[in-house]
C-alpha cells in the first residue's frame, strides 16, 4: 500500500466525520422549525434513528448497494460488514463503508422531518428500518453500486438523488397519510403559519448542514489525487451563496420583506442543487444551478401549503424540489472534460444533445417514484398493523416530549408554567 492510499483514506474518513456531524445540523434545524414542546422528542428520537440506520446499514444496507451477485435491485454479497480489507480500491474499505454509511444516516433524517411533530415514536422505530433496508439501498444501488441506472451513466456525484429525492419522497408519503398538524389548515383552505419556536438553532444548523456538506460533495471524490475535492468544493459552496441570496431576494420582491426561513431555506436548497452536478459543472454553472434552486425552494413551499401538505421542515421543497433540479442540472451544464473525467456525457449546453439530459430524467422519475410508493406501501400496511401511526389529538396538543417520553425538552420553561397555573387555580 503506497502513500497516496493512506492519504485517500485520511481525506475520507476526515469527510465521513464532516457527513456524521451534520446530524447535528438536521438536530437543530428539526428542533428549531418546530414548537418547543416536542424540541426532546425530535433531538432524541434523531439519535435514536441514526444509531438504528447504522446498525441496519452494517446488516444489509450496506451489501445491498455494493455486494456482488446483483440482482435487479441490490446487491447479495457483503452483508455483516466483517471490516476484511480487500487492497483492491484505492482507500481502506472499512473508511469507505464509514463514509457510506453516513449518507444512509443522512437520508433516513430527511425521511423522518416527514413525521415531525404528530407521528407515534415506534412508527420512526419501523420506518427506520426499512427504509434503511430496502428503500434507500436500492435506489443507492441502481445508481452508485453498479445497477441499471449506473449503467446508462447517469450523474449523481454525492447524491441529489440518491440521498436527498429519495429521503423527500420518503417523507411526502408520511406526509400524506400522518395528515396535516391540527391547526395548519383552515376549513376554507388557508393555511396557518406554525411558527418554529427558535430561529437561531435554525441558523446554526444551516451553518453545520453548510460546512459539513464539503464532507458530503468533496469527500465524495474519496481522493486526493489532483486536489479535484478543492474544485467540488469551489462548486458546492458558489451554489449555497447564491442560493442563499437568491432566496433572500425573491422574498423581499413578492413579501416586501426578507424572510429569514426563506433565506435559510435558499442556502440549503442550493447545496441540495449541487449535490449531484458539482463535479460536472464549471463555477459560472454552480451560480446558476444555485440562483434557481433559491427561486424554486420559494415556490414550491408555497405549491405545498396551497395542496394543503404540511411540511414542517421543508423538506419536500429543500431536498425533494432541490434535488429533482440538481440532477436535471448536470443534463445541462456538464461540461466534456468533466464528464470523461467522471461520468456521463455532455450536457445539452455543451453540445451533448438531449441524451444525458434524458437520462437524468429517467433517474428522477424511476428513482423517485420507487422511493414515493415503497413508502406509502410500507407506512399503509404500518398504519392498519400498528393501530395508526399518529398520536392522539390530546397527546398532538399536549406535546411529544410529554406524551411519548414523559419529560419536558425544556423543563424549566414548561414546569415553571404549570406552577404558575396551580398557583392561581
Amino acid at each position: 500500500m503506497d502513500e497516496i492510499f493512506y492519504l485517500n483514506s485520511v481525506w475520507t474518513m476526515i469527510a465521513a466525520i464532516l457527513v456524521i456531524f451534520m446530524i447535528g445540523g438536521f438536530i437543530l434545524l428539526e428542533a428549531g422549525s418546530t414548537r418547543m414542546k416536542n424540541a426532546g422528542h425530535i433531538t432524541g428520537k434523531t439519535i435514536f434513528t441514526v444509531g438504528l440506520t447504522f446498525l441496519v446499514f452494517w446488516a444489509v444496507g450496506y451489501g445491498f448497494i455494493f455486494g456482488g451477485n446483483a440482482n435487479f435491485f441490490v446487491g447479495m454479497t457483503d452483508f455483516f460488514y466483517s471490516g476484511a480489507e480487500s487492497g483492491e480500491t484505492g482507500l481502506s474499505d472499512t473508511v469507505f463503508f464509514v463514509f457510506q454509511s453516513a449518507f444512509a444516516a443522512i437520508a433516513v433524517c430527511i425521511a423522518l422531518g416527514g413525521f415531525a411533530e404528530r407521528a407515534k415514536f415506534p412508527v420512526y422505530v419501523v420506518f427506520t428500518i426499512l427504509f434503511s433496508a430496502v428503500i434507500y439501498p436500492v435506489v443507492a444501488h441502481w445508481i452508485w453500486g453498479g445497477g441499471w441506472l449506473a449503467g446508462h451513466e447517469k450523474q449523481d456525484f454525492a447524491g441529489s438523488t440518491v440521498v436527498h429525492l429519495t429521503g423527500a419522497m420518503a417523507a411526502l408519503a408520511a406526509t400524506i397519510l400522518l395528515k396535516p398538524r391540527i391547526g395548519k389548515f383552515n376549513k376554507d383552505g388557508s393555511s396557518n403559519n406554525i411558527a418554529g419556536h427558535n430561529q437561531v438553532y435554525t441558523s446554526l444548523a444551516v451553518l453545520i448542514l453548510w460546512v459539513g456538506w464539503f464532507g458530503f460533495n468533496a469527500g465524495s471524490t474519496t481522493s486526493v489525487d489532483g486536489a479535484f475535492f478543492g474544485f467540488v468544493a469551489l462548486n458546492t459552496n458558489l451554489a449555497a451563496a447564491m442560493g442563499a441570496v437568491a432566496a433572500l431576494a425573491i422574498s423581499w420582491i413578492v413579501l416586501g420583506k426578507s424572510d429569514i426561513v426563506t433565506t435559510l431555506n435558499g442556502a440549503l436548497a442550493g447545496l441540495v442543487a449541487i449535490t449531484a452536478s458539482c463535479a460536472f459543472v464549471e463555477p459560472w454553472a454552480a451560480v446558476v444551478i444555485g440562483l434557481v434552486a433559491g427561486l424554486l425552494v420559494f415556490f414550491s413551499v408555497k405549491f405545498f401549503d396551497k395542496m394543503k401538505i404540511d411540511d414542517p421542515i421543508f423538506a419536500l421543497s429543500v431536498h425533494g424540489a432541490a434535488g429533482v433540479w440538481g440532477t436535471l442540472s448536470t443534463g445541462f451544464f456538464a461540461t466534456p472534460e468533466l464528464a470523461e473525467q467522471v461520468t456521463g456525457q455532455a450536457g445539452l449546453f455543451y453540445g451533448g444533445g438531449f441524451g444525458q439530459l434524458g437520462v437524468q430524467a429517467l433517474g428522477v422519475v424511476t428513482s423517485g417514484l420507487f422511493a414515493f410508493v415503497a413508502s406509502f406501501v410500507i407506512l399503509f400496511v404500518m398504519k392498519k398493523v400498528m393501530n395508526g401511526l399518529r398520536v392522539s389529538e390530546e397527546e398532538e396538543v399536549m406535546g411529544l416530549d410529554m406524551s411519548e417520553h414523559g419529560n419536558y425538552g425544556y423543563p424549566e420553561e414548561f414546569m415553571s408554567s404549570e406552577k404558575q397555573t396551580k398557583l392561581t387555580s
